[in-house]
């Protein structure tokens, strides 16, 4: 499923702000510089729908993009090291679980983890806060030209078996790369997939 349009539609402060839940939306969130404006920016096959940067905590808002005229791409602001108060963080964390756990409209969540490290606690308790609330998610492993494929094999197998140990059944697991575009199209074909029951969930 190649996206054709995407038009940024606003940023949200909080959910008395978003748009009318009129389209089923995607939210992609993670640790800060993960790497979640590039995917986003090669999802889309743009170089500046969201704006990169070396600066941890660049996202501040929830940010809508309406592609195709039938669904929303939601960037989330990061979690973990940001250049900014411990009260503003809290307050970024507060936004988007409430975003998370309560708009109706939200079909699934991108959490984005960096394939590059062990897995982290951080990433770890969101993951387990997700499956608590009975949120359905995927699993994006980023940045993953940068691994030999031993290494990252490594990584997915660490992730998986620490995984187990809470969960039966694991979500589904995306590899992908901003830099060679892979994951680009199994992530928009489960999203095309997820569409197809569109008028049922919503």
């Amino acid at each position: 499923m190649p996206i054709r349009k995407v038009v940024f539609t606003l940023s949200a402060p909080g959910m008395p702000e978003c748009p009318p839940e009129k389209f089923p939306e995607y939210a992609f969130v993670g640790r800060s510089n993960v790497g979640k404006s590039s995917l986003i920016n090669m999802l889309c096959g743009t170089r500046d729908l969201a704006r990169t940067s070396s600066d941890p905590g660049k996202t501040r808002l929830i940010n809508f993009f309406l592609v195709d005229e039938s669904w929303y791409l939601v960037d989330l602001p990061g979690y973990g090291y940001a250049r900014i108060s411990k009260s503003q963080r809290k307050g970024w964390e507060v936004m988007v679980r409430e975003y998370l756990s309560k708009r109706k409209s939200l079909f699934y969540t991108f959490l984005l983890i960096d394939s590059r490290v062990e897995p982290m606690q951080s990433d770890l308790n969101f993951v387990n806060w997700l499956g608590e609330k009975g949120l359905p998610f995927c699993l994006v492993f980023t940045k993953c030209d940068k691994k030999s494929r031993n290494s990252l094999k490594f990584t997915l197998d660490t992730y998986k078996a620490e995984l187990e140990k809470k969960w039966e059944e694991l979500p589904p697991i995306f590899i992908t790369s901003s830099v060679s575009g892979a994951g680009k199209m199994e992530i928009l074909n489960f999203i095309e997939a997820t569409n197809a029951s569109y008028s049922e969930l919503l």
